[in-house]
């Protein structure tokens, strides 16, 4: 019986997913034997997975340790900017070149997905495929690409927007308007959909953050 050789590629999906749902948190130590043990793979492609992931400065050091890095405001801000462009030409590109099953799925997604507007955590899962499945019918590989980069970095946020009172409700009414516009075959607006969107989620998480200094404070 011939046994599956774990590669580097396998041991950093299954580091990343695990930052992605919340296993890892900002702040949080990675040391090679405890994830070769988590993960049942060997120590040298775990060693490459997360060489591979301070390069993309999802991990920093810590001494001689590595650890699950952290954004500062500046860098929130930062990404925030670069999301909002790129969503929003990614809705644009979607509503120009998204064939007729592409949008169906987009509109169940929706449908579905008003469900978990009481459950953050699922809802959070959930709203990463609705922006996903908009970034694959925008048809261009490039833009894909860089936007899978943003949101693997947006799982260094400890915390979800969507856990902001009322904002769950709030957010798929807006994802319902995205795809509206999309359907429509209406490029500016779907454009304007997702920007607004984003801005929306990016205030919502300063005041987050604000809560948190004042109570810290």
């Amino acid at each position: 019986m011939t046994q599956t050789r774990q590669t580097p590629n396998d041991a950093y999906s299954l580091i990343l997913e695990a930052i992605d749902v919340g296993v890892y948190k900002p702040g949080d130590r990675l040391v090679e034997s405890d994830l070769a043990d988590r993960f049942g793979v060997s120590r040298t492609p775990i060693r490459e997975a997360l060489q591979r992931l301070e390069t993309q400065s999802l991990l920093e050091r810590d001494g001689r340790s590595l650890i699950v890095a952290s954004l500062d405001h500046n860098q929130m801000a930062e990404l925030y900017v670069v999301r909002r462009e790129l969503e929003g030409l990614a809705a644009r590109l979607a509503a120009r070149h998204a064939t007729e099953e592409e949008i169906r799925v987009l509109r169940e997604m929706v449908s579905d997905d008003n469900d978990l507007v009481d459950d953050p955590t699922a809802l959070s899962r959930a709203n990463r495929r609705f922006h996903e499945q908009i970034h694959l019918a925008s048809h261009n590989r490039y833009l894909v690409q860089q936007l899978n980069l943003v949101h693997r970095t947006m799982a260094l946020m400890a915390t979800t927007s969507l856990a902001a009172q009322g904002r769950g409700q709030i957010a798929q009414s807006e994802h319902d308007g995205i795809v509206a516009a999309i359907e429509s075959r209406d490029e500016e607006a779907a454009e304007k959909a997702l920007r607004d969107h984003i801005s929306i989620a990016f205030m919502t998480r300063l005041k987050q953050d604000a809560g948190r200094r004042e109570k810290s404070g």
